[in-house]
């Protein structure tokens, strides 16, 4: 297949989730030989943070201005075979008329932002990475989210077939390594600054760390505010780029994941930092939210938390079973959640969208 995709950006991973996501599927996709264009709009806050110029598995556009790129994007759609617009794309709603309009035989829109999207419409809010007449047109709708936003997708926005496509962790860059540039900690999280995660994260980490003044408790990624709630045994790691994901990972001896608000909410959206963890061989404690057993078993794969006391007691689970539960996540992750599996989830929708065209067309 040639797949041309207009997404927020593979270039840079400062500040979003996006890039870490494409990075893995696309070099799935490469190697099982699609041609992959991937447009990404040149803006100054991810130039000042690029950490990958020339992606693997694709061929990279940057551009300035949406005008000096549309004729050959244009040109690239008119020979592919799917044209694909993401969530929080900068030129959406140009880049989904180009698309809608070009004779690429697939048209699909890819939601890695579901809950958001859905709650601010439902706040009456524009969504500027979306078109005025919703998802109607696109042959096929997918969500980074399962469960209830497939059907909000349905209901909401007119998408005619959706399915979901969750993320994902990419063996050749997500794998255990010796965890030597940082100290040691007992319980460690990598996110960006999330106005509704916080809650979340001071019950499930800046409360441990209080409660736990002996132990070492490390926090990665950028855009913390001023007036954070900083313990004297929280290490911050400002900006931690991809490639040092797994160094950071395997530093420590569990390590946090904690949902936005909206996700957890609608449930079945597991952030790929879970697998990108568990990938690693590194123990995951979680928040809670439906829809997670379907990934890895609660207390069996994965440690599941709902207040600062299981957080706590996750904390006093012994190094023999945090390794069992370690060993057991990762073989989960390699068999079900690699982006090569995803890589061909995606081709098994493609074809069977494919196939309901031919029988539409000829029914």
């Amino acid at each position: 297949m040639k797949v041309v995709i207009f997404g927020l950006t593979i270039s840079s991973a400062w500040g979003n989730g996006h890039a870490t996501l494409w990075r893995g599927l696309c070099r799935a996709l490469g190697a099982r030989g699609h041609d992959v264009v991937f447009y990404e709009h040149d803006v100054p806050y991810y130039a000042a943070h690029r950490d990958l110029l020339d992606p693997p598995g694709c061929r990279l556009r940057l551009y300035d201005t949406w005008e000096a790129v549309r004729q050959e994007a244009r040109r690239e759609l008119d020979t592919a075979d799917v044209g694909m617009v993401t969530s929080y794309c900068a030129d959406g709603r140009a880049a989904s008329a180009l698309v809608l309009d070009s004779a690429s035989q697939l048209k699909v829109f890819y939601d890695l932002d579901t809950p958001v999207t859905l709650s601010r419409l439902k706040r009456g809010e524009t969504v500027p990475y979306l078109p005025e007449d919703g998802l109607a047109d696109f042959d096929l709708v997918l969500s980074y989210t399962g469960g209830r936003a497939l059907e909000d997708l349905r209901t909401q926005l007119g998408a005619r077939r959706t399915a979901p496509l969750y993320g994902s962790a990419d063996p050749d860059a997500h794998r255990h390594v010796a965890a030597t540039e940082l100290p040691r900690s007992a319980l460690s999280y990598l996110g960006t600054f999330a106005a509704d995660r916080q809650q979340r994260l001071e019950q499930l980490f800046i409360e441990p760390a209080r409660r736990r003044p002996e132990r070492r408790f490390v926090l990665g990624g950028s855009q913390y505010p001023a007036d954070f709630p900083w313990t004297d045994n929280i290490y911050y790691v400002w900006h931690t780029p991809p490639p040092l994901h797994p160094a950071f990972y395997c530093s420590s001896a569990i390590t946090l994941n904690v949902t936005r608000g909206a996700m957890a909410e609608m449930g079945f959206c597991p952030s790929g930092r879970i697998f990108e963890a568990a990938a690693c061989g590194t123990p995951v404690l979680s928040d809670t939210w439906a829809g997670l057993d379907q990934f890895f078993t609660p207390g069996e794969e994965i440690l599941v938390a709902e207040t600062t006391d299981d957080a706590l007691a996750a904390l006093e689970v012994s190094d023999e079973e945090l390794g069992r539960i370690a060993r057991a996540a990762r073989d989960r992750t390699l068999a079900e959640h690699t982006a090569h599996s995803r890589a061909l989830d995606m081709e098994r929708l493609f074809d069977a969208t494919w196939s309901e065209h031919d029988l539409a067309n000829h029914g």
